[in-house]
């Protein structure tokens, strides 16, 4: 950085010409700074922008359920219902409604909000707990280095899945918080391993040395210099870890270990899916929950490959 900084110095002050303009490469000392560009490298990446679009329009709907779902996401309508039969889908109800007469697009959104909200917490919590040990093992090295990456190649060991069900099965009552931090807990240890590669490389850095030797604490190394020199790997491993959760949370609750009726989640509405669609033909029962899981993960992903390349020091601002 000091020495981009005196490179576009140099230029101002002599006045040269035939000299790379590496301020300007790296969004220095010009008006549209570092986020701009960031911001113009990422909207080169069309799916990302399409993903950033859609999950923008799914947060809304998800904080606004109460004003954008068109009933009571939980009240039964037995004339809708005859027989136990779901309703197929219909101008008054477009997404048509469950055995039960619940309107099954005001479920959708607000099983939006659930997953939204357990995709998120859930990879904040392993964001910090595998930031925190993999900056420790990153660091310190040796012995503190080979017991944390020990333990997780212990946990990566096991299924995960099965692992969650176990987890989960302990609690009698499985709510959005619980879940979330279960899901964190077991998802940590791919964050650490990011995390402690970041820091093997950053720890040998000059201003690494150089707040050592004005004696500037471990913790303080860790979290002042070394750290927000991380945060780049960090957004686009949380932005691919989101989808994920969201994927993991559907899965328990389809299997009946994660959030349960008559609260509604992406996956607890397709727990009757493969019957309803077998039984009585209610193709809807599946593939409106199933696509917004799928459109959810795809524009997830999406966003993190255009972050990726957005955040890449070695992308061209062409």
């Amino acid at each position: 950085m000091q020495q981009i900084g005196l490179a576009s110095e140099a230029v101002e002050l002599t006045g040269m010409t035939g000299v790379p303009d590496l301020a300007g490469e790296a969004g220095l000392g010009r008006p549209r700074g570092q986020l701009a560009l960031t911001w113009r490298r990422f909207r080169r990446h069309k799916l990302a922008v399409v993903g950033l679009v859609i999950l923008i329009v799914m947060f809304g709907a998800a904080a606004f359920a109460p004003v954008v779902a068109p009933y009571d996401p939980n009240k039964q309508d037995r004339a809708l219902a005859r027989f136990g039969e779901p309703a197929a889908p219909s101008w008054a109800h477009p997404f048509g409604s469950d055995n039960l007469g619940r309107d099954y697009l005001s479920r959708t959104i607000y099983g939006a909000r659930v997953s939204l909200v357990v995709g998120f917490l859930s990879t904040g919590v392993a964001i910090v707990v595998g930031t925190v040990l993999g900056a420790v093992a990153g660091y310190a090295g040796r012995w503190t280095d080979v017991i944390v990456m020990r333990f997780a190649d212990v946990l990566l060991a096991f299924p995960p899945l099965l692992f969650l069900m176990a987890a989960l099965s302990t609690f009698e009552s499985r709510g959005v918080l619980v879940l979330s931090i279960v899901i964190g807990i077991i998802g940590w240890m791919t964050v650490a391993r990011l995390v402690r590669g970041e820091f093997l490389t950053l720890r040998t850095r000059e201003y690494t040395e150089a707040a050592r030797a004005v004696g500037a604490s471990a913790p303080s190394i860790i979290f002042r210099e070394l750290l927000p020199n991380a945060m780049g790997p960090l957004i686009v491993a949380a932005t691919l870890a989101i989808p994920g959760a969201i994927l993991e949370e559907s899965t328990l609750s389809f299997l009946g270990f994660g959030i349960q009726p008559p609260t509604a989640s992406w996956g607890s509405m397709l727990t009757r899916a493969f019957q309803e669609m077998r039984d009585s033909g209610a193709w809807w029962i599946g593939v409106f929950p199933g696509a917004m899981i799928a459109l959810t993960v795809l524009s997830f992903n999406f966003l993190g490959d255009g972050l990726r390349d957005a955040l890449d020091p070695r992308s061209r601002t062409g």
